[in-house]
């Protein structure tokens, strides 16, 4: 006899937390414009029957139809859709406003709470110890490495550039990034952990793959549905590979450092390895070993989930800024050739930069990079969970929506960079960056929880593109209109960065 009286108590509760729903969120979001509302699926239901090579272009109408300001509903988590750099600002220089959206809670298996999801104290302690990590005197200490790796990766381009044919130089660049990023930031080798590379790049872009598909789906957030469905099985073998990667990471390094200091204490020379050379630092992974003894400081968890991160964040970031500059470099031999010029100018004889003293000379390089990620930012997008209420144009937007920052639209604004699709690096002349808003560039994001490693970055990749610009010659095969885009979590080409490389005479 229970049993009604439960259920009609069950039934009043859920329509009263629907009417607060209604009153505290939907009523005051549904002033803003954007796509009708239904039940379940929200606005979703947009990209019903969209193949999901179409989905970005899907997303890319429902944009210009309400642009700059609009929000939409993944089921019942409203979205404000921001791309006006004054409203960016509003959230982003926020010290308040820096919790990650619920986007990020499809990867949190994977990428755990690291540095790229963590919240509260926790990101605040992460970023703290991790800033040591990226000091100037710590990246000069990696040059070494940089150089080593680029010449590996010029010597592979050089076999496809004798072939004499058009081809997809993304996965190329990306191993090279990956084996950069595990032997500098980790002082691991990328040989010391897998025969293929590649394995790691496909399994990382699969998963992030996965993640998307689920979050269009509003109706996925629950796990037992999603791990019962064939993408759910994937995403679990996925899951599984990675961390079993990042594990052996982890172990190698640590074997690493008790040989090295067993060598010591046995007073035993050992050969001069890259990890241990004369310039005293401390790799990133190095730092966090210190502290990971202490659970106070650095949980087992922690420890992977920081490795996850910038395993993904640092091989990701710089393989795929590189492809795309060498795409528009490619597409502008007019621009190729001024960035050829510097590059002799400054190297002369040398191959390959080999201090930051030279990459700081690549001035007019470092402004083409500069105009590759405004045109193909890494980050299409990032969402952050708006913690309290916020007033943008007059609307009030309640806590808990999802922000969705437009990097890349605000970036082609055509009110900050007139002729947005035009490749110009003279865009990044100091004349003409003091003349826009300070949020209308945000690559690395902004604020407090904006790219820590941003720095690592791009003396990653002006090493790689100083050096490639230097031995070849760039011809590319589709123009920017032609070329198709692919949204996973970063921004993709469909079809890959296909180029041809031809041999300079040698200068």
């Amino acid at each position: 006899m229970l049993i009604i009286p439960l259920l009609c108590l069950v039934i009043v509760w859920y329509l009263v937390l629907c009417w607060k729903w209604k009153k505290n969120v939907f009523d005051y979001m549904e002033k803003l414009p954007g796509p009708k509302w239904y039940p379940i699926f929200g606005t979703t239901y947009a990209f019903k029957g969209v193949s999901r090579e179409e989905v970005l272009y899907k997303l890319l109408d429902i944009i210009q139809a309400h642009r700059p300001l609009f929000r939409s509903w993944n089921g019942t988590d409203a979205e404000i859709n921001i791309m006006k750099p004054e409203h960016l600002q509003v959230i982003m220089r926020s010290s308040t406003h820096i919790t990650k959206g619920k986007f990020y809670g499809t990867l949190l298996p994977w990428l755990g709470e690291g540095l790229f999801i963590s919240e509260g104290a926790k990101w605040f302690a992460q970023r703290k110890l991790l800033t040591a990590a990226f000091h100037f005197k710590i990246l000069e200490g990696f040059m070494d490495i940089f150089v080593g790796k680029t010449q590996v990766l010029i010597d592979e381009l050089e076999i496809k550039s004798a072939e004499g044919n058009f081809f997809n130089i993304a996965p190329i660049i990306g191993c090279a990034t990956l084996d950069m990023v595990l032997h500098s930031s980790m002082g691991v080798p990328v040989k010391a952990v897998t025969d293929d590379p590649q394995k790691y790049i496909r399994t990382s872009q699969d998963l992030t793959e996965l993640a998307v598909w689920r979050f269009l789906r509003p109706y996925l957030k629950w796990d037992t549905l999603f791990y019962a469905l064939p993408q759910g099985k994937k995403y679990r073998e996925n899951l599984k590979y990675l961390h079993e990667f990042s594990a052996k990471v982890i172990a190698c390094r640590k074997q690493q450092l008790e040989d090295a200091n067993r060598n010591r204490q046995e007073g035993i020379q050992v050969a001069k390895d890259e990890s241990f050379n004369k310039k005293k630092f401390l790799s990133f992974l190095d730092l966090i070993l210190d502290v990971s003894g202490d659970p106070c400081l650095m949980s087992d968890a922690d420890l992977h989930a920081l490795v996850h991160t910038f395993l993904f964040a640092g091989s990701e970031s710089t393989g795929i800024t590189s492809s795309w500059t060498l795409f528009l470099l490619g597409n502008n031999p007019d621009i190729q050739e001024k960035a050829y010029e510097e590059v002799v100018r400054v190297l002369k004889d040398k191959p390959i930069p080999t201090t930051l003293a030279e990459l700081n000379e690549l001035k007019y390089l470092e402004r083409v990079l500069k105009e590759s990620l405004r045109l193909y930012p890494v980050l299409p997008f990032v969402i952050r969970q708006l913690t309290e209420d916020v007033e943008l144009d007059g609307y009030k937007i309640p806590t808990g929506t999802q922000a969705i920052l437009h990097i890349a639209q605000v970036h082609r604004d055509p009110q900050q960079f007139p002729d947005p699709n035009k490749f110009d690096p003279g865009r990044f002349l100091p004349e003409n960056i003091k003349k826009r808003h300070p949020f209308s560039y945000i690559p690395f994001s902004a604020g407090p929880r904006n790219c820590i490693g941003q720095k690592f970055a791009i003396h990653e990749e002006k090493t790689f593109l100083a050096a490639i610009i230097k031995k070849f010659k760039i011809t590319s095969k589709e123009t920017p209109e032609e070329k198709r885009l692919f949204a996973h979590l970063v921004l993709r080409a469909q079809d890959g960065v296909n180029v041809k490389l031809e041999k300079r005479d040698d200068r």
